[in-house]
């Protein structure tokens, strides 16, 4: 099966994506638009994406001093992609936008991720001006915002520190005001930066005629020391060249300087950087300090961060699932073509015999089928929590409420799910090629280098773990997780009804009540540092449960359609929901049982014995 034929399922068959057309935003559109879009996305991934991923890995960005020089078919992609008008794809008609489905969107951009991961920044651009549109004033949508969709402009965010890590509350960039009338400047009030930022994806190159940063910066208080904690920053947009209200370059180079590039394990399409704002190389006006312009208002800036952030995770999460899908696809080919071995038989193996191809051994069998579980069903959950953010923005309030709360419960999985598991079909796609795994004349050996960089993007695992496990399942009083639990057992309810389901019906509801109550343990004590000492298994086990649900929500979408789906791919369906409940459904006991006792030998583990 291609990704086209599974997204087409997925999108039409399971989701029934077409429903959305009923909706006034999305009127203009029919299931012939929607594959407009991907016939459109598919051709330029093939053409302009996947043939130069190996390009882009071993042509690194490089700073000549003066600039840093990127292959041109990134420059050729960029361009592209940019064409294509997906970069607004979501936004309304008077911006140029086509008002498509965030599923449909998601979908679209599935095939630039499998090309070639990092040959594009569009979703931080995409995200950047998505922020703006929700948090931005008119002009700093119309200077900003638009030209970035348009991709005139690219956008970053800035929010991590040399010093300071994934802990923003230690982050020290400060801004002060930029002179007596710093709040009357028509693209909001004006501030001086000061500061360093690393990790910056995108940082600096010459894709764009102007790079567009966000930054999160501590505003001093009266006293001109910085607010201590989270609740002293806000956001400012940092454009690498200043701009006027026109959205025209103003010829002035703002004080942003390139201090290094970061050498990556992968995604070396992408340029990551280390920028310092405000040390003076580019004075402004004769004045050290990058000029930035504050979105929403002081001290909210990690309100509005969040906006971009969130989107950002579930993208990464679908960066994930497709690099893992790209190696399940290259190792399957492979399989089918290597002959090694030979059967045995009641009389052992006969040497004269022709060889057979891998793919009848059972154990790369095993091996297959368990990155087609992984990847198809990360796939399935990105989607779905896709179709969650169309239902937030369209469907009636009260619709529109629950799928809030389940997209706040989500959305750490949709993160950290595929970055772990999706790694791990990386990592079977190079066990099945064998020695020729891990050398550079075969793809799989850069999908898993690319994909190794995705637990760290966005926030670790740990990070989403006690984000989930210490605010997600709690917050409103657990409605989200009752949201969440109410829709699984309505799947298990149905399933239960099926013959060929039934065992995984009752397998699904005991996972679940087995995710409940080690919830309600994990909190007995009411002592956060016991409650989250073991998140992270807790995160697995949740993940699991998650993707098993989807699993059998899936399968009974098959088995209840008309013949439009081939046997093939039906039985492959099948045997993959089969294979993640009988190998994998069952881990979530061991993962669940230091979660439930609050086990603490890792926590009250000393130092001094490592």
């Amino acid at each position: 099966m291609s990704l086209r034929s599974t997204l087409d399922f997925l999108l039409y068959q399971w989701l029934d994506a077409e429903s959305l057309n009923q909706r006034t935003r999305f009127a203009d559109h029919s299931r012939e638009t929607f594959d407009a879009v991907f016939d459109t996305c598919e051709r330029i991934a093939r053409e302009k994406y996947a043939p130069f991923n190996r390009t882009v890995d071993t042509q690194e960005p490089h700073f000549d001093g003066e600039k840093v020089i990127l292959p041109q078919a990134t420059h050729d992609a960029q361009k592209a992609y940019a064409a294509s008008g997906m970069l607004s794809a979501a936004q309304d008609y008077e911006i140029g936008g086509m008002q498509l489905p965030y599923t449909v969107e998601a979908a679209a951009n599935a095939f630039f991720a499998m090309a070639s991961v990092s040959m594009g920044s569009s979703l931080l651009t995409t995200g950047n001006a998505n922020l703006l549109m929700v948090h931005g004033t008119d002009a700093q949508k119309g200077v900003f915002a638009t030209n970035e969709f348009s991709g005139r402009f690219s956008g970053t965010m800035c929010l991590s520190e040399p010093q300071a890590g994934s802990s923003l509350s230690d982050i020290t960039t400060r801004a002060v005001p930029d002179g007596a009338d710093f709040e009357a400047d028509p693209l909001g009030a004006r501030y001086r930066l000061k500061g360093n930022k690393m990790w910056i994806s995108a940082g600096e190159h010459e894709l764009t005629e102007n790079i567009i940063h966000l930054v999160l910066a501590k505003i001093p208080g009266s006293d001109g020391k910085l607010i201590p904690g989270t609740k002293g920053i806000s956001l400012f947009i940092v454009p690498k060249k200043l701009v006027g209200t026109d959205g025209q370059l103003t010829g002035v180079r703002n004080d942003v300087a390139l201090a290094g590039l970061n050498h990556k394990l992968g995604w070396r399409g992408t340029t990551n950087t280390l920028l310092n704002f405000g040390e003076g190389k580019y004075p402004v006006n004769g004045q050290a300090g990058a000029v930035g312009y504050l979105v929403g208002k002081p001290h909210e800036g990690l309100r509005c961060m969040f906006h971009m952030m969130n989107e950002a995770r579930i993208a990464i999460g679908m960066a994930a699932t497709m690099l893992g899908m790209a190696g399940y696809y290259a190792s399957l080919d492979y399989a089918k073509n290597r002959p090694q071995g030979r059967p045995m038989t009641g009389a052992g193996k006969d040497a004269a015999a022709p060889q057979s191809r891998i793919i009848e051994h059972a154990d790369v069998k095993r091996m297959l089928l368990a990155q087609k579980s992984y990847c198809e069903g990360a796939l399935a959950l990105e989607l779905y929590c896709a179709r969650l953010v169309d239902e937030q923005h369209t469907a009636d309030p009260q619709a529109a409420d629950e799928a809030r709360l389940l997209l706040e419960v989500l959305t750490p999985i949709a993160k950290s799910w595929p970055s772990e598991w999706c790694l791990e079909a990386n990592s079977l796609a190079i066990q099945v090629l064998g020695g020729y795994g891990y050398t550079r004349d075969f793809p799989v050996e850069q999908y898993w280098r690319d994909n190794r960089l995705n637990m760290i993007h966005e926030g670790t695992h740990g990070i989403q773990a006690m984000d989930l496990l210490g605010r997600k399942v709690l917050m409103e009083g657990g409605k989200g997780l009752q949201l969440l639990a109410a829709r699984i057992n309505a799947t298990a309810a149905r399933a239960a009804q099926v013959p060929e389901l039934a065992a995984h019906a009752d397998a699904l509801a005991d996972a679940l009540q087995q995710v409940s109550s080690a919830t309600e343990a994990a909190w007995a004590s009411g002592q956060p540092t016991e409650a989250l000492a073991n998140a992270v298994p807790y995160l697995q086990a949740f993940g699991h449960t998650v993707l098993a649900w989807i699993w059998l929500d899936v399968a009974l979408a098959s088995l209840t359609l008309d013949a439009t789906e081939s046997i093939a791919a039906r039985a492959g369906r099948m045997g993959a929901t089969r294979y993640f409940y009988h190998y994998e459904l069952p881990k979530i006991a061991a993962w669940l049982q230091v979660v439930s006792s609050r086990d603490a030998t890792c926590a009250d583990f000393p130092e001094e014995s490592f």
